[in-house]
């Protein structure tokens, strides 16, 4: 009995709208052929980089989304680099995926999550991960406790009460956040604080 062929997902994607995602689509089809898998959905994020996380990237987010619906088997990407620039975004999105059972393959690098070497490449680089989100919190406890042993006081300054006294002024007489916070010289969100503090 002959066995399904692998739906696939392409991801592309591009930093400038100068650019075309036409050479990567290209590329995936060719690949998809070459293995007998059916190319179901193309996802692309035109003209936004890959230093942006998900939220910002509606194409990522309706992939990882419609990997969770179980619409594809794997997920094909012309470079890692294509998916992102963050080593804990693109952990979390090969996370989001090995969760939906989807395989990724990184074509210029020849990552492929469904053959044994991929998949042990996979858990490698999930230790990594923990052991570097663990170094994170480490290091951010460490440089707590050293503020704290200096005497340096953590959290946001405090307004003073002159400067807070000519914001709730200005405000007063009908002055936009933005405006206030220029003339007086904080931040917005100093002055939207003090605006809802006024009008509660």
């Amino acid at each position: 009995m002959a066995t399904k062929p692998k739906r696939a997902a392409l991801y592309l994607r591009v930093s400038t709208d100068g650019q075309t995602v036409a050479n990567q689509q290209f590329a995936l089809e060719a690949v998809c052929e070459q293995r007998g898998w059916q190319a179901v959905q193309v996802y692309s994020d035109n003209g936004v980089s890959a230093a942006k996380g998900r939220t910002q990237r509606p194409e990522l987010d309706a992939l990882l989304k419609d990997a969770s619906r179980g619409r594809f088997d794997v997920v094909l990407v012309w470079a890692l680099d294509r998916l992102g620039r963050s080593l804990l975004d693109l952990l979390d999105t090969l996370g989001e995926l090995e969760a939906s059972n989807v395989a990724l393959v990184l074509h210029q690098q020849a990552i492929d999550t469904t053959t044994p070497a991929g998949r042990m490449f996979f858990q490698v680089t999930g230790a990594f991960a923990e052991f570097e989100r663990a170094m994170i919190r480490s290091r951010v406890r460490a440089g707590l406790e050293r503020a704290k042993a200096r005497g340096v006081r953590l959290g946001r300054p405090r307004t003073g009460a002159k400067v807070e006294l000519a914001i709730r002024a200005r405000l007063a007489t009908g002055e936009g956040i933005k405006k206030v916070a220029k003339a007086v010289g904080v931040g917005n969100g100093t002055v939207s604080r003090i605006k809802a503090a006024m009008a509660a």
